[in-house]
């Protein structure tokens, strides 16, 4: 005899797991099923399954009859007999649910139960809880759990089976085709196939939610659905993840079995899919509407698993624990921060002496608390509650500490607030110290900019610009320095891309000393399942070669580091600079996506740019375009606040021509195609007809994933692919993306805890400079702490600022230096001191002296005032811009990705000498960097380029055609057939140019204008 490797030795084997034996042993042994069924010992050796047989199955009504009249006679026979006096009882009983099912579902039935006439039957015992009674946990093990193989489930066609199906007191729960690799089968396409093509969703078994979840499974791989729709049947990985992507991990060396092991010794377990079907499935929409028109959600894998692992911890270690969650993007973060919320007001310790537990009898949480700056989540969670729960009005909103108490004296058990309102929260949990609390932050998703932002920045008493403003990640750290993190609450943190703080605060830390995430659903697995898709498959670079020279005829002296930085911000925001590469973006976008007719014609791009001066150019320039080109399409630009260009204020609703609010509706309209950002809506922001994005703006870090990962929303009834996005970066290059990405592609993790040495450090050099005496740091924490009026702390900080200014014989440079270790230790000990395992009180205490003290510092930046004399200084002569790579696919890191903590040594402002150079030598240095766009030294590229302009001007049609015409389009026309006639020319002589010039057209349009500008010269 050789193995069995087809299709039914799966089938045995998942059977005999289950039950503990299987029908072909049986057959060897003699005993009919019926007997083992009636047997306990035997059916509980597995894991607690009866075995089914296909002929008690009633296909009309898709019950395993046997399974649910046991049921029904041994757990409520008293109900069952005020029926049984009617010679049709048992079809009475089948019509009634028949028409229920249809009408609400099975998954009504099962928690709702079935009244027929005076009888009212439950239909499945729920789990118990920790602290339920004996009765509770009795009667659930009276639950008949059974598994029936080659289930005969059509009343048309009775030949037709299904692999396995499982069932709970009868009712279906899993349907099952299963597929064997060794026969050269599959699950995702011949098991896929077999339900969207070969099975017959008429049939009642089949219809939408008369059975809660269909499986396709093989050896390796699974896929489920709740609704099988024919061809337009969607299925789901149902999968653990494999090296942090799709699939499933081989077994472990010494282990029997397949890898999809886990779904019959795992999530089908009696207590498991007993919990799935209470606390994790939902149907989903609003009661009037139809069965057909709602969704039934199960849960993915990792959704499951990350609840469970967080309940389960919150059970064995109590009150008071950190839980970071690196879902990425596509991860379904809206369900499982719901699925949380619910499952975590009725979590109970597992033992008395989990800390924090005052008694069974309670649950470990007063209430959870959802932080999200998502309005839709709110509703989300305030129905998937209501799906869940029988206690109603359980939820509330809290944007103060005030409205924290009024909810929880209400007995509110799930509290939901904003990121902006957080910090109010943060004092209401310290105050109620005799509650205990589970908070949820969802801040992956949190709006950036706009009044949101505003208002955190007013509750924590800042106000930072757009252009420097914090994530989200940054705003709960800052909310969090407070430091009541500890004690009365556990902290879940939801984020796909974890900075090291954030890594610390709330990551698990290693033996090693290093900090990983508590649950990982990694970008790469999104990105390979299909969820999310690769930004990064089609990166296109563009490299700038511009030249500067002198407008004047002095040669000051610079710093030439800072000149350098300067003088290319000069060049990538100048109007001409923002004219050529308008030029570019919508001589790709139109012909490209919009006439491409991508995601049938509603594709849109985003443009991302270094300012909000940029922003307003861009806008301003693509416009001027637009309407030369008879207005295709309309676009917007987003940015927060007034700004001042050229001498005009400009605000965003002013520039649309609607109010800000509504700046995002407005953009999914068909007609608004582009947008135009510089840091508003670059996180935050779900467009999924975004398809293409043109950068002009330095990305890296978190920043570049966040902006990126914009376009990787699937784009749900359009099809959206990974071939329909499309990235043109003016700015970084390959490089600067690729390490941006690879920390947070698959697991994240944090090399080491920062060194909180430096703050003695810091303290130390601050103290000897004399701007504030101890005695001064004492008595204003004293009053501070004490709540006496502001204006009797005023004169302990001014006192302290006027030595500052006047008294001390400081340095610009000193006091500069002084200001920026002040602000470093401010920022090191708020971000650590929640996180410190001991109290240093000197710390604490300089740490609020130096936050009221810092404010009233002034630094003078002569830096500022030379490099705007250096702008003044020089002109823009040469602007071109060269094809780098074209629809390049940039692979990422596979292996694991760690980053490092805080830098522990104190910088200041004498970090490094000067580097004074003279004008013309920082001209001509940075000419050398960016005039390359070709194989010739600067001073070579300079003759040809002059060589040519005096070409241009000598062709006889220049001066009548080009210069003297008033039509700006026919001169464009007529300087385009000089200009080939002159590249015509010079091909031999420059072939390189020529060909560059003919075959890339960005190329070509930034030359075309440079060759235009310099000729227009005298």
């Amino acid at each position: 005899m050789h193995s069995q490797t087809n299709e039914q030795a799966l089938e045995a084997s998942i059977e005999k797991i289950l039950t503990g034996t299987c029908l072909e042993e049986l057959k060897v042994q003699g005993v009919g099923v019926d007997e083992v069924n009636e047997d306990a010992a035997i059916y509980q050796t597995g894991k607690g399954y009866y075995i089914g047989q296909p002929s008690n199955f009633n296909s009309r009504f898709a019950i395993d009859e046997q399974f649910l009249w046991d049921f029904l006679e041994s757990t409520q026979k008293e109900e069952l007999e005020k029926l049984q006096k009617q010679n049709d009882w048992k079809l009475k009983i089948l019509n009634r649910y028949d028409r229920l099912v249809k009408k609400y579902g099975i998954l009504h039935l099962l928690k709702k139960g079935l009244q027929v006439d005076d009888a009212n039957f439950t239909l499945f015992y729920q789990l118990p809880l920790a602290s339920s009674s004996q009765t509770i946990k009795d009667r659930f093990e009276q639950n008949r759990f059974s598994v029936t193989r080659q289930l005969r489930y059509s009343i048309d066609n009775p030949r037709e089976e299904i692999d396995l199906v499982l069932f709970i007191n009868g009712l279906p729960i899993v349907t099952m085709e299963l597929k064997n690799h060794w026969t050269g089968q599959n699950a995702k396409v011949h098991g896929q196939h077999q339900y969207m093509y070969k099975r017959d969703t008429k049939q009642p078994l089949l219809n939408f939610a008369r059975c809660v979840v269909h499986f396709a499974v093989d050896t390796d791989e699974a896929y489920m659905t709740t609704k099988l729709n024919g061809k337009n049947t969607f299925f789901l990985p149902f999968n653990k993840g494999n090296r942090n992507g799709k699939g499933n991990p081989e077994v472990p060396k010494g282990e029997i079995g397949h890898r999809t092991n886990y779904l019959w010794n795992e999530v089908f377990t009696r207590e498991s899919l007993a919990n799935i079907v209470q606390h994790f499935v939902r149907l989903d929409g609003k009661k009037k509407d139809p069965l057909q028109g709602k969704t039934l959600f199960f849960p993915r894998y990792h959704q499951m698993d990350v609840v469970r692992k967080i309940v389960a911890d919150c059970s064995n270690n109590g009150v008071g624990q950190t839980y970071l969650v690196q879902h990425s993007a596509g991860s379904g973060k809206s369900n499982s921060i719901t699925w949380a919320a619910y499952q975590l007001i009725e979590t109970y310790p597992d033992s008395e002496n989990t800390p924090g537990n005052r008694g069974l009898e309670k649950p470990l949480f007063d209430s959870v608390i959802v932080v999200t700056d998502r309005r839709l989540l709110d509703k989300q969670i305030r129905e998937n509650i209501a799906g869940f729960s029988e206690i109603k009005n359980i939820i509330a909103p809290a944007y103060s500490s005030k409205e924290l108490r009024t909810s929880l004296e209400e007995g509110k058990k799930i509290i939901i607030t904003t990121i902006q309102k957080f910090p109010f929260i943060i004092d209401g949990i310290a105050d109620l110290s005799d509650k205990r609390f589970a908070v949820i932050i969802d801040e992956a998703h949190s709006s950036q900019s706009g009044t949101a932002h505003d208002s955190m920045n007013t509750a924590m008493g800042q106000k930072i610009n757009e252009e420097e403003e914090l994530d989200a990640q940054d705003k709960i750290v800052k909310a969090m320095e407070s430091r009541k993190m500890r004690g009365n609450a556990s902290y879940l943190a939801f984020t796909a891309t974890p900075k090291p703080i954030t890594l610390e605060k709330f990551g698990v830390q290693q033996e090693d000393g290093s900090f990983k995430p508590f649950h990982l659903y990694s970008m790469k697995q999104a990105i390979e399942e299909g969820f999310i898709l690769d930004v990064l498959a089609n990166y296109t670079t563009l490299k700038s070669y511009y030249e500067i020279e002198k407008s004047i005829e002095e040669n000051p002296l610079f710093d030439n580091m800072k000149a350098q930085k300067k003088l290319r911000a000069f060049v990538e925001q100048h109007q001409q600079t923002i004219n050529t590469k308008a030029e570019i973006i919508l001589d790709h976008f139109i012909p490209k996506v919009v006439n491409t007719k991508k995601l049938k014609g509603k594709a849109k791009a985003m443009v991302i740019t270094q300012s909000i001066e940029s922003a307003i150019r861009y806008f301003k320039a693509l416009q001027l375009i637009l309407i030369d080109k008879g207005n295709p399409f309309k676009i917007a630009i987003a940015f927060s606040g007034t700004k001042m260009v050229d001498g005009i204020e400009y605000t965003e609703a002013e520039m649309n021509g609607f109010s800000e609010k509504d700046t995002k509706d407005k953009f999914d309209e068909d007609e608004y195609r582009i947008l135009v950002v510089a840091n508003k809506y670059l996180t935050g922001f779900d467009q999924p007809k975004l398809s293409a994005m043109y950068v002009d703006k330095k990305l890296q870090g978190v920043l570049a994933v966040q902006a990126l990962s914009r376009l990787n929303r699937s784009a749900n009834k359009l099809a959206k692919k990974t071939e329909d996005l499309f990235v043109l970066d003016f700015f970084n290059s390959t490089d600067d993306i690729k390490n941006s990405f690879d920390p947070f592609y698959t697991a994240t993790s944090l090399s080491g805890a920062t060194d909180v040495n430096v703050l003695h450090e810091l303290k130390d050099v601050l103290d000897d400079v004399g701007v504030y005496e101890w005695t001064e740091v004492e008595e204003f924490n004293e009053k501070f702490f004490n709540k006496v009026d502001a204006k009797a702390l005023s004169p302990l900080t001014e006192r302290a600022a006027e030595r500052f200014i006047h008294e001390l014989d400081l340095e610009d440079d000193d006091k500069a230096d002084f200001k920026i270790k002040a602000k470093q230790f401010v920022k090191i000990y708020g971000q650590m001191a929640a996180i410190m395992p001991y109290q240093m009180v000197d710390w604490e205490k300089l740490f609020w002296f130096l936050k009221f003290l810092i404010p009233k510092l002034p630094i003078k930046n002569q830096d500022i005032d030379t490099l705007d004399e250096l702008l003044e200084s020089v002109d823009l002569s040469t602007y071109g811009l060269e094809r780098v790579r074209l629809n390049e696919s940039i692979g990422l890191d596979d292996s694991d990705s760690s980053v490092d903590p805080q830098n522990p040594n104190p910088r200041g402002a004498h970090g490094q000498d000067e580097d004074k150079d003279p004008l013309e030598l920082i001209i001509q240095s940075f000419n050398e960097r960016w005039f390359q766009g070709w194989d010739a030294t600067p001073e070579d590229q300079r003759v040809k380029f002059i060589g040519l302009t005096k070409s241009i001007q000598a062709h006889p049609d220049f001066q009548p055609k080009v210069v003297e015409n008033t039509d700006e389009q026919n001169k464009d026309l007529a300087f385009k057939k000089i200009l080939d006639d002159v590249m015509s020319q010079q091909r031999r002589q420059e072939l390189d140019l020529y060909r560059l010039y003919a075959k890339d057209e960005t190329f070509y349009r930034a030359f075309f204008d440079t060759m235009k500008r310099m000729s227009s010269l005298k």
